[in-house]
């Protein structure tokens, strides 16, 4: 009897599952058992990420003999990540070369300033939106919006600072009072939201029901 590779792969996830699961539920004497199922997923993850990688830089390989913008782009970030990889490869992560450690130079002169600017441009790019929200739609909800968004952002200006007095008090007690009780609400609710949803999916593929490797 033949079997189909996606049906396999479907019951490999279902038993793997399920294996995970009863180990969890079982006494303490399998232990050493689930931390060895455990390490194997981590190995088959890097190995994934390794897959991933090599795709990634197949990919702009292509790109980058392509001409134009995209080329330039291409070489940029090729020329990034083997600059990186070998500094880690031959370096590892605290390695250091006359005094300096590389991958912890990259990581803090050329990560954090870049995500400091996405997220700054993600700040500014919902001021804007509830802008034209506040124009498209003039309910209280956009007030509301737009109002927390820019009492987030003076907060974390020099309004903030202690500089202005009482007005820098006010800022700065709103401010804490937004990320302390609804921010930190909504963000508890999303992470319930992920987690629930997780273990939904989780259950479909063990009783079958969803068979996202094609079986």
């Amino acid at each position: 009897m033949r079997f189909k590779a996606p049906i396999v792969s479907t019951a490999v996830a279902m038993l793997s599952g399920l294996a995970v699961l009863l180990l969890l539920l079982l006494p303490t004497g399998l232990d050493a058992l689930y931390a060895g199922v455990i390490r194997w997923a981590a190995a088959l993850a890097a190995v994934a990420l390794l897959v991933g990688l090599v795709n990634l830089v197949n990919v702009h390989v292509e790109k980058s003999s392509g001409g134009g913008s995209e080329a330039v782009s291409s070489i940029a970030l090729l020329a990034a990540f083997g600059l990186t990889f070998l500094a880690a490869l031959f370096l590892g992560p605290n390695g250091s070369a006359a005094g300096v450690e590389p991958v912890n130079w990259l990581f803090q002169y050329v990560q954090v300033p870049v995500e400091a600017a996405l997220m700054a441009l993600l700040a500014v790019s919902l001021v804007y939106a509830s802008a034209r929200l506040l124009r498209r739609v003039p309910n209280l909800f956009s007030f509301v919006f737009i109002g927390t968004a820019l009492l987030v952002l003076l907060g974390t200006s020099t309004l903030a600072t202690g500089e202005f007095g009482l007005i820098s008090e006010l800022v700065t007690g709103v401010h804490g009072w937004i990320t302390r009780v609804p921010a930190a609400a909504g963000a508890r609710g999303l992470l319930i939201g992920v987690a629930l949803g997780s273990v939904a999916a989780g259950l479909r593929i063990l009783i079958g029901t969803d068979r996202p490797f094609g079986g």
